[in-house]
């Protein structure tokens, strides 16, 4: 018979994190008053795209006004001049890592989701680790409300209400019902908020339902639960499918407005899932190292590593298909978007250390069988693939938000160590707060068994 198995959150590993996130706090404090001997002044800076920013019309579709900062914008009109460059960086990293963290702890009910549906019993054992995840959406809600009231002037070009009078943007103006209905254009942000909220809404609820029927199950046993967590599953997986595409699209492509790609909600999903599979792993092995999850084996972590090495592969082929595809095309209006990142010298070193990460580096390494059971070399590989996708959303952002004020210094290190902590805090606490696996689930001696 199965045992009951409880997490201690100690003293010891709250006051770890408490001093990283302190640390954390220091330095980005300290490089958010040290970034004013490195800015660039305004604009996006003195790279010479004007080989590619014009169209077919001879307008510019995309260039420095999307920053808002440029003296002209492609219609000849005074473009915006935002906030000063530090804290256009600032309100920049605030985006990404609320977007990063948001995405690994949806991305966690994800994974404990289809579970349920697809019937798995291999993970009977590991589910309930990325499930923890989940307990972040409220605050990551609250972080990303906040950071878009208060800076969406600096972080979105669309939000700028003289792009929406006659002669403004032509092409801002088309997407304006998207951002915007029911309101007129460059009003408040109504249908672009709504669907904030309402994405929130549905996953949090979701989530508690899940959990719920969880602890239900804990106490119940039986399969009854098990089936209501299955069809409740089955709604979240529809839902998420569509609420996680328009959520990259909201969140972080429509801040290039002038650009857009019908592959980058599976760009960011692949992003996301890869990152939480590798946190998952990450995780699992310092609990078994720590006399945890007895209940798990090296024939669980051997399949946690194949998922991180066959959709580190999806990531790379989506991101070579996105690149491809418009690059080779050849439209101005599309391959400025690679050309910001590409080209740039704030950016290039990043551009190909990103494929590093997050390909060439966990391919090689995860080719073997051997590798994927190796805990010395996922303990390696694990944190390196959840930063390579953390630089991911970086690339994302930062390009269109404060184009060559970017950079990574004291400020962007800081933060990640002040989102990171927080967020593990949240995680631990709630694995504390269950058993580390349902020892009722009609499927955990299927689990037991498991041999690959």
């Amino acid at each position: 018979m199965v045992s009951e198995e409880r997490y201690e959150f100690t003293a010891t590993a709250k006051k770890r994190l408490i001093i990283t996130l302190l640390v954390g706090l220091v330095l980005s404090v300290l490089g958010y008053f040290t970034l004013g001997s490195g800015d660039h002044g305004s604009g996006h800076g003195d790279e010479d795209h004007s080989e590619v920013v014009e169209n077919g019309h001879g307008e510019e579709p995309y260039g420095a006004e999307s920053h808002g900062e440029s003296e002209k914008d492609g219609h000849g009109e005074e473009a915006h001049h935002g906030s000063s460059p530090s804290i256009k960086r600032l309100l920049s990293n605030l985006w990404i890592n609320n977007v990063f963290f948001a995405g690994l702890s949806i991305i966690g009910v994800f994974f404990f989701a289809i579970q349920y549906a697809s019937q798995a019993g291999w993970s009977a054992g590991i589910k309930r680790i990325p499930f923890a995840f989940g307990s972040w959406l409220p605050i990551a809600f609250l972080l990303m409300l906040v950071v878009f009231l208060f800076g969406s002037h600096d972080l979105f070009h669309w939000t700028h209400a003289d792009l929406y009078g006659e002669g403004g943007d032509k092409i801002v103006q088309g997407k304006a019902p998207y951002f915007f209905w029911p309101l007129e254009g460059g009003e408040f942000p109504l249908f672009w908020v709504a669907r904030l909220v309402i994405f929130f809404a549905v996953w949090y609820l979701l989530f508690r339902k899940l959990r719920s029927l969880a602890f239900a199950e804990d106490l119940e046993g039986g399969t009854q639960k098990w089936y209501k967590m299955r069809s409740t599953s089955a709604i979240f997986l529809v839902f998420f499918a569509v609420s996680s595409s328009m959520a990259a699209w909201d969140w972080i492509m429509s801040i290039d407005v002038h650009w857009f790609s019908t592959m980058f909600g599976w760009y960011s999903f692949a992003s996301w899932w890869v990152a939480g599979l590798a946190l998952t792993l990450f995780i699992v092995i310092m609990l078994k190292d720590k006399g945890y999850l007895s209940v798990v084996n090296e024939n669980h972590i051997h399949d946690l590593g194949k998922f991180v090495f066959a959709f580190t592969i999806f990531w790379t082929y989506v991101w070579f298909s996105q690149f491809l595809l418009i690059y080779y095309a050849h439209i101005p209006e599309e391959t400025v978007y690679f050309l910001d990142r590409w080209k740039s010298d704030h950016y290039a070193p990043v551009f190909y250390i990103n494929l590093i990460f997050n390909f060439f580096f966990p391919f090689l390494v995860l080719m073997t069988r051997d590798s994927k059971r190796q805990s010395r070399i996922l303990k390696v590989v694990c944190p390196a693939v959840v930063f390579g996708h953390w630089l991911d959303f970086y690339l994302m952002v930062s390009p269109g938000t404060v184009g060559d004020n970017g950079g990574f210094g004291f400020l962007e290190i800081g933060l990640i160590l002040v989102y990171a902590s927080a967020f593990l805090y949240v995680v631990f606490n709630a694995m504390a707060k269950a058993p580390l696996y349902a020892k009722n689930h009609p499927m955990l001696k299927e689990s037991l068994h498991h041999h690959i």
